[in-house]
């Protein structure tokens, strides 16, 4: 496996994520595909800018036009000043291989390598036991159950923190 920046030609690979009614159930329903185009130009702006570290799971580097899902490291402000989180996506086809939670230990990896984004958070749906299940297993501990938006809906999470430089396992 390896991880690569997010491209201008990774619109389909977005569109079979995040325009998905299954893949999306958690996260308040499927997208719009208008607007796929431009969210991948941001995305590719901000990690060719390294503003955001906006990834793709590349399964077999030996055929890189396959893609697995997406992880991405970035930093908002979570309300008491700037929060660095963390998420994923791993489409079906590649679940249950342990794609998600390597792709989530690497970057956590190169956090901790560049002593960059101190401590991360993660909020997967409460519903979500693979992702809940990746946080435990790469040493994020628990905080709280959290109502948090994401495009324009409202659902209940799970809220994790890791800290790279101490607390990966």
């Amino acid at each position: 496996m390896e991880l690569r920046d997010v491209v201008h030609g990774d619109v389909d690979a977005y569109v079979r994520m995040r325009c998905d009614p299954v893949m999306m159930a958690d996260l308040g329903g499927p997208q719009p595909r208008e607007g796929m185009a431009d969210k991948v130009r941001r995305d590719a702006e901000q990690a060719a800018a390294d503003i955001a570290w906006l990834k793709m799971i590349v399964p077999d580097p030996a055929v890189p036009e396959v893609v697995a899902g997406t992880v991405t490291l970035w930093s908002h402000d979570g309300g008491d000043g700037p929060t660095s989180e963390i998420g994923w996506m791993v489409l079906p086809r590649f679940q249950g291989r342990g794609l998600g939670r390597r792709a989530v230990r690497a970057l956590l990896e190169r956090a901790r390598d560049e002593d960059r984004w101190g401590v991360v958070h993660a909020f997967p749906a409460t519903s979500n036991a693979a992702s809940n299940g990746i946080c435990r297993s790469v040493g994020f501990r628990f905080v709280a159950e959290a109502d948090v938006s994401f495009a324009g809906q409202t659902f209940r999470t799970n809220h994790w923190a890791v800290d790279p430089r101490s607390d990966l396992k």
